[in-house]
């Protein structure tokens, strides 16, 4: 497993305290997971931070966070298929993507993965902490943003 840090849920007498929304984050870059930890912690309690997609598959069932912030790009797995994995593995964890790819397919790719939300890291300070809180009331988060189409010269899934 690649957390660099973790915290734990504080209990006291069997009663969970200052019980903030639960969320992980998972980047392979360590310098956006501090950027997005940074975001998020006064609103939510970052339970874990984790940069390869195999220690997403095996820490979500553990930690079980409200929500997953989840960039496309991890590595050996990518996004979709990490998420693939979880709802196969009936995870009840909301899945927010937070990625550079702004095109249109991916978008789709995210959501038929089994996506809550979909964030632009270019928009992140501005939409992040909304689309959590919009999918923790069963709703989607969608950019607002102009969404270009792809075209095959350009990137591909």
């Amino acid at each position: 497993m690649k957390a660099y840090w973790e915290i734990p849920r504080v209990i006291i007498r069997g009663i969970r305290v200052a019980e903030r929304l639960r969320v992980l984050i998972a980047d392979d870059n360590r310098e956006m997971l501090e950027a997005v930890k940074h975001i998020l912690e006064n609103e939510f309690q970052v339970v874990a931070a984790l940069d390869h997609a195999s220690a997403v598959v095996s820490e979500v069932p553990k930690l079980k966070p409200d929500v997953v912030v989840l960039d496309i790009s991890m590595g050996e797995m990518n996004g979709f298929e990490i998420t693939r994995r979880l709802r196969l593995d009936l995870c009840r964890s909301k899945i927010v993507f937070l990625t550079v790819h702004e095109e249109l397919e991916f978008i789709r790719a995210a959501f038929d993965a089994g996506a809550s939300g979909y964030v632009f890291k270019s928009r992140m300070n501005t939409d992040l902490r909304a689309a959590i809180n919009s999918v923790l009331n069963d709703k989607v988060f969608i950019p607002e943003a102009p969404i270009p189409q792809y075209s095959p010269e350009s990137k591909t899934l």
